[in-house]
């Protein structure tokens, strides 16, 4: 097997990307076997896996005031959906045989462990696989900062951004069949040509650490497993 070019990554799984029936609230279990299934290979590689993973598929909590509900309250529901996401993902991943923790920024001790850096650091010197669910346990901050913040927390080398396109454009290539790809970018053009890569706080707390951001398609089979060998895929943002 090829040997991984980091040793320890966060990988940032949106909740669409489990969706079965957009739009349904629901989890697609093929799709979901299909991705633990990548991962087992990358833990085989030696690679620290931390992950945190959005809630979109079930609640949103920028919708809440579609619904009437103040945004605090809907970014709670949002949280606690990324929470039934992670549980599915630690569900799956333990039937292929790979231990598993699902850390939480709200204390739910009956289903997850409360987050503690320390902890989560030491679980993947052990091999496991963590999660981090309830985004960081505060409402105004989207699961792009939460996983910015865990990973620079970790210290991951790299934070994989896995979406549904092949990297960052300068439109959205699906209204736009001639939107341009980037191949790299730096935090300074990312922010101030606004592009859809992360929320500005998630760059911006990236910038301040130093953290790479890798953006791929994971609908592309073997995709992560490129990615970590050194294949150029997707757009890398790094530096200024």
């Amino acid at each position: 097997m090829s040997t991984a070019v980091y040793k320890r990554i966060l990988l940032k799984l949106s909740g669409e990307a489990l969706d079965g029936q957009p739009g349904h609230g629901s989890i697609d279990f093929g799709t979901l076997a299909r991705l633990c299934g990548e991962i087992v290979q990358v833990r085989e590689m030696g690679v620290e896996i931390g992950l945190v993973v959005g809630g979109g598929n079930i609640f949103r909590g920028a919708k809440g005031a579609e619904t009437g509900l103040d945004r605090p309250t809907g970014d709670y529901m949002g949280m606690l959906a990324t929470v039934i996401n992670a549980l599915a993902i630690q569900a799956s991943l333990e039937r292929l045989g790979v231990p598993t923790r699902v850390m939480t920024a709200i204390e739910m001790r009956p289903v997850a462990e409360p987050y503690i850096r320390r902890r989560a650091r030491r679980h993947l010197e052990k091999g496991r696989v963590v999660i981090f669910g309830a985004g960081t346990g505060n409402p105004f901050f989207s699961t792009d900062t939460a996983a910015a913040l865990r990973a620079s927390e970790i210290g991951a080398e790299i934070l994989l951004k896995a979406t549904k396109v092949d990297g960052v454009y300068d439109d959205d290539p699906v209204k736009n069949p001639q939107a341009k790809r980037y191949d790299r970018l730096d935090y300074t053009t990312v922010l101030s040509k606004k592009l859809r890569v992360m929320d500005a706080t998630a760059i911006t707390l990236c910038r301040e650490n130093g953290l790479p951001i890798l953006v791929f398609n994971l609908n592309e089979p073997g995709s992560i497993i490129r990615v970590l060998t050194g294949e150029p895929l997707g757009t890398l943002v790094k530096g200024d």
